[in-house]
């Protein structure tokens, strides 16, 4: 099957949105399968939203490219059309470019929700631009997958912050041709990078920093690193190194699919992260390639619809929360951007009937080798409080930095 993306998220951050970026408080944990939520962030005392009451006629919402699909890019994706005939809420969709532009723009209080990833959530709740979420509006809930319910990233102490939507993590993906014997490990694009110099490809942004952590957590274990996303500065500093000796190695930075799958295409990458999307369409368009989750595990995504705090048409956003993640709209996004589905039920209504497994949206023991993007901040997600972790304005620092 021909897997088609239109666009992808990317990350790329720049210095001036370190400025929005937390100055709060948290502890938690958003390792691995960790189920709890961020139980020691303090942010506004907001109340979600009782009952619905009459929708609004629209909705304004920011989203990654790919998520809300109304024909006009492709005639045959459409699943809002169907949700504003049977609600009267007109979608209103723009597309964010990164994490740190959808926070900026949710500050201005002019959308009603928004499709975050685990590295914006936390600030968007801490600000108070985020208000928590009533699930009981929302029937499609209850069939969402248990292990994405009340996580570190969308929710504090026991309270919703939004809608879990769909999953992804992040491979290690290499030319069966070119790379012998076959990698199980992050050291190939790591401490054994210099055997492909020059061919090695990394993922183009700051929250990369907690591929090499997560690296280190497994191989540097007097690092005591528990939590790739809270890093005191000694573990910080061991990670920054790591990359700017793997800078050496790198060919390209990659930030856009289609840029990746070309490169391993002609052989100018032969090793680095990916997703499995991506993965798949390498190997439809006849790259040797195989990806997996190395030994050491790996990072991921989970996105969150949430309501703003200041939303205009809180009755059409509950509406939309609850369509987007129904069975068949969910099996849509997730098959058009390349994903798992967070409706337990969607994976019925895929048209590949193999999509579920290939993406492992059923698979708890895969999700459990994921740590899941979140938003560093000085106060360690990881619970500790006799140090201070480095919030992630240092991350976009340093990520300049590693670059070069």
């Amino acid at each position: 099957m021909e897997y088609v993306v239109r666009l992808t998220r990317t990350l790329r951050t720049a210095a001036a949105a370190a400025a929005l970026l937390l100055a709060a408080t948290a502890c938690g944990s958003s390792g691995p399968g960790s189920g709890s939520s961020a139980t020691g962030l303090n942010p506004p005392d907001l109340k979600a939203q009782s009952k619905l009451g009459r929708t609004e006629g629209q909705v304004n919402v920011i989203a990654w490219a790919g998520y809300v699909e109304d024909g006009s890019n492709d005639p045959e994706v459409d699943w809002v059309s169907d949700f504003e005939k049977r609600t009267g809420c007109q979608v209103h969709s723009k597309v964010a470019a990164s994490s740190d532009e959808m926070v900026k723009l949710m500050k201005t209080g002019q959308y009603d929700a928004v499709s975050a990833s685990g590295d914006a959530s936390l600030r968007l709740i801490a600000s108070g631009d985020a208000a928590p979420v009533n699930t009981a509006l929302v029937p499609n809930y209850e069939d969402i997958f248990d292990d994405l319910k009340m996580q570190a990233w969308n929710s504090v102490k026991g309270r919703a912050y939004g809608i879990p939507h769909g999953r992804g993590a992040n491979l290690l993906m290499y030319n069966t041709e070119k790379v012998k014997p076959a990698p199980d490990s992050w050291s190939a694009v790591f401490d054994d990078a210099a055997k492909h110099k020059g061919h090695v490809t990394a993922y183009d942004s700051p929250i990369y920093i907690a591929d090499a952590a997560l690296y280190l957590k497994a191989t540097e274990p007097a690092l005591k690193i528990e939590d790739p996303y809270a890093l005191d500065h000694k573990q910080f500093d061991a990670a920054v190194a790591l990359l700017k000796k793997q800078n050496a190695n790198v060919g390209e930075y990659w930030g856009d699919y289609l840029k990746e799958v070309s490169a391993f295409k002609s052989g100018d990458s032969v090793v680095g992260t990916t997703w499995q999307v991506i993965a798949n369409l390498a190997a439809s368009e006849g790259a040797k390639v195989k990806a997996f989750v190395p030994k050491e595990g790996s990072t991921g995504w989970s996105d969150t619809w949430m309501i703003s705090a200041k939303a205009k048409h809180p009755n059409c956003a509950y509406k939309w929360l609850d369509w987007i993640v129904s069975p068949k709209a969910n099996a849509q996004v997730a098959e058009y951007f390349g994903e798992a589905p967070a409706n337990a039920r969607a994976c019925e209504q895929t048209s590949d009937k193999t999509f579920c497994t290939t993406y492992h949206a059923a698979d708890t023991a895969y999700w459990k080798r994921v740590a899941f993007w979140n938003t560093p901040i000085e106060q360690c997600l990881d619970g500790r409080t006799d140090v201070k972790c480095v919030p992630y304005a240092k991350w976009v620092q340093a990520w300049t930095e590693i670059k070069g």
